[in-house]
């Protein structure tokens, strides 16, 4: 028995119970079933169905965005937001999908030969909190639509919002089976990927669950898609539009409260603008509204849960004490933590080693871009780097150099349904969305005829 607790007021929501082996089982062998007849459906059927689940998901998503606020404190208008993306997915999908999965000819030196791309079965997904609808839509929706169908362990602090996926899918008529939650705890997770019917997973959370679940996974040569942490670097050259800068800067940090993998966790700032960004960024984010996460005007919200906000705590203190200096915030209520700005920040310290995982930043002071280039890159993480320039071309003939999934240009980083998400390095391996996400869980068969 587990319960959901409200991080705003520490109030219990709900009650649930972790499935027992057999029940958990019986899950996994009833979507193995379900499989055999979705696999079996056109691609036009298999999207009808999720035609009919993004229109359900739109009239839901008051209610469903309420959850995400109650369960994991997102302030309301960014929980809307998410579920609007989530439909975006759904559509991208619509549109695209019947020209990602389609037979794919090649030349050979028979008389025909091509690649074609068919289902797996059973998908586990093991999902986080953190945005805990779109995260499940970005690995559900491909894998389904390519003809797998998926069990999903969600995180044990969002079980309403699970319970409400699952709803979105029974509502729009989906056959039994094809969607099914999976309340496990995390030690029962290993005996499920053993399991012979479930044949690879997608894990989006920590480098330790990941590591686990992946090591699992490869004992029995199944295929295993990582999204794990990420210390993004955010480099702003002294050329770079200040007033577009801090703005997507304090959006970059700072929006869900700063938990996401994707946020920027480091800033490097040239020393010719150091001051007037430090200046401005402090003031911008002085003024953001935190409190209440029911309210359309709260942008800071509670952590999802103390013990997160009490290790946030623990990392800008330990900073602190090793020389680093709190230009704003740095105080803990409960849940809640204060938006920070750190300086006098070196490599050993908390603050740019690990991940912080909440609104804390530490802005670093930087003379060329090579050094800016060498500090973003030391990190056991490489998912993302923003780079903030006039000279765009300059920094296009420069992409090698970042040790990142992902390089964005004047811009923040993020998920986008049409482009490649994924990391290197500790950050984790596959990729999710895009063409490349829907072919992840598929099996590439080759056809010749000579």
């Amino acid at each position: 028995m587990y319960t959901t607790v409200n991080p705003y007021n520490q109030e219990n929501i709900s009650d649930y119970q972790y499935l027992e082996h057999t029940e958990a089982v019986n899950i996994i062998k009833e979507s193995a079933k379900t499989y055999s007849n979705w696999k079996s459906k056109s691609l036009t059927e298999r999207l009808t169905f999720i035609d009919k689940l993004a229109k359900t998901l739109d009239l839901k998503k008051d209610a469903l965005a309420a959850m995400a606020t109650a369960e994991m404190g997102k302030p309301i208008t960014q929980a809307i937001a998410e579920l609007n993306k989530c439909k975006l997915l759904c559509e991208f999908y619509l549109q695209k999908s019947e020209v990602f999965l389609a037979d794919e000819k090649i030349t050979s030196d028979g008389s025909e030969s091509y690649a074609t791309y068919e289902p797996l079965g059973v998908i586990l997904g093991i999902m986080p909190w953190n945005f805990p609808y779109w995260q499940v839509f970005r690995f559900a929706i491909p894998t389904i639509i390519a003809g797998n169908t998926v069990a999903v362990k969600h995180a044990s602090n969002v079980a309403g919002c699970a319970t409400l996926i699952e709803e979105l899918f029974t509502k729009a008529g989906f056959p039994e089976g094809v969607y099914k939650n999976l309340f496990i705890s995390g030690d029962q997770v290993k005996e499920i990927i053993n399991l012979p019917e479930v044949k690879a997973i997608s894990l989006t959370g920590s480098e330790k669950a990941g590591a686990s679940a992946a090591s699992t996974a490869a004992a029995q040569i199944k295929k295993a898609v990582l999204e794990l942490g990420g210390s993004n670097g955010l480099i702003v050259l002294e050329d770079a539009d200040m007033e577009h800068t801090v703005k997507e800067a304090v959006t970059a940090r700072f929006q869900n409260t700063g938990q996401s993998c994707i946020a920027a966790k480091r800033f490097f700032v040239h020393e010719k603008i150091y001051d007037t960004f430090l200046e401005k960024f402090k003031a911008t984010v002085e003024e953001l509204k935190i409190g209440d996460p029911a309210k359309e005007d709260t942008y800071i919200g509670p952590m999802a849960r103390v013990d997160l906000a009490e290790e946030i705590e623990k990392q800008v203190n330990t900073s602190v004490e090793m020389g680093a200096k709190i230009v704003t915030g740095g105080t803990r209520n409960e849940a809640f933590y204060t938006p920070t700005i750190l300086t006098g920040v070196t490599p050993e310290m908390p603050v740019f080693k690990q991940e912080v995982f909440g609104p804390a930043v530490p802005i670093v002071k930087f003379s060329h871009f090579e050094e800016a280039v060498a500090l973003s890159n030391q990190s056991e993480f490489g998912l993302g780097v923003s780079v903030f320039t006039t000279d765009i071309e300059n920094i296009k003939s420069k992409l090698h150099l970042f040790e990142e999934g992902a390089v964005f240009i004047n811009a923040l980083v993020k998920s986008d349904p049409a482009l490649p998400f994924g990391g290197v390095k500790r950050s984790g391996y596959g990729r999710e969305l895009s063409e490349n996400g829907i072919k992840e869980f598929v099996n590439v068969k080759t056809v010749y005829i000579k």
